[in-house]
């Protein structure tokens, strides 16, 4: 029997988790959609409920995901189409969402690995933005994605759906202390590259086979000053057309593909 009450208390919850304050607060998020749901439960990443509606449940992709989470005992609550719509965040719900907790991975444990490749997202504040820039560091095979404070919430709907499940495979980090994170990468031996449309250095005459951190700031002003004055390297994207300046996903992407074309020879 599918649930229709507004007043369920598991339906309460899932609305409270609408509000980016109880997300942080209950360090949990929900991920909506097949995809993503598929994703999170491919990867082992800690759900704590399913929720569907009987006509994604009955469906060919909604059978194989229920079967996926009947083998790990998630819990799972059916609910009518009508109430699933008000949950959802999308215009065109697939009928399908999920509880997720978030995993605390820490800047520690992940230097401690001798990574190669970080990308540092400096107050980008488009969700499409931030979760395009996600997608592409874990393309690039990067180790992890640096949020400094004043970033875009990452569990945002709309960031999720950006990273296409790319949130689910490779650490993102949100930094309170911009300055302690940059002392501690110097330390750790990653060159710190920020990308800047002024900048006299062109991307390909940057060396990206020596550990590095790629750093891209906010669409109206870029990186903070805190962030510039700590850079080894200060470059710039070739542009020999009439375009004055690019997205800053699509301008991560490229600075990325400079780092997989360098160490790939």
């Amino acid at each position: 029997m599918s649930v229709t009450s507004p007043q369920n208390p598991q339906i309460k919850y899932l609305r409270k988790l609408a509000q980016r304050k109880f997300r942080e607060k209950e360090r949990r998020f929900i991920v909506e959609g097949s995809l993503l749901v598929a994703e999170a439960l491919s990867f082992g990443w800690p759900l704590e409920l399913l929720v569907y509606t009987g006509e994604w449940g009955a469906s060919r992709q909604g059978q194989k995901i229920l079967r996926l989470a009947e083998k790990i005992n998630l819990k799972r609550l059916e609910v009518d189409k009508a109430l699933f719509a008000e949950l959802a965040a999308t215009q065109t719900p697939q009928g399908v969402l999920a509880v997720a907790r978030r995993r605390e991975d820490g800047l520690t444990g992940l230097l401690e690995k001798k990574p190669s490749l970080f990308v540092l997202a400096d107050a980008v504040q488009d969700p499409g933005n931030l979760g395009t820039i996600v997608r592409c560091a874990d393309a690039a095979a990067a180790d992890g994605v640096l949020l400094t404070k004043g970033t875009v919430d990452l569990f945002n709907p709309k960031t999720l759906r950006a990273t296409m499940g790319s949130v689910f495979h490779l650490p993102v980090l949100t930094v309170v202390e911009t300055d302690r994170l940059l002392a501690q990468l110097a330390r750790a031996g990653l060159q710190l590259v920020v990308g800047d449309p002024e900048a006299k250095k062109i991307l390909p005459d940057c060396n990206f086979t020596l550990p590095t951190v790629l750093a891209v700031g906010n669409e109206a002003r870029g990186c903070s000053d805190e962030i510039m004055k700590r850079a080894h390297q200060v470059v710039r994207i070739p542009m020999p057309g009439r375009a004055e300046s690019l997205n800053v996903a699509m301008a991560a992407a490229i600075m990325l593909y400079e780092v997989v074309r360098q160490r790939s020879r």
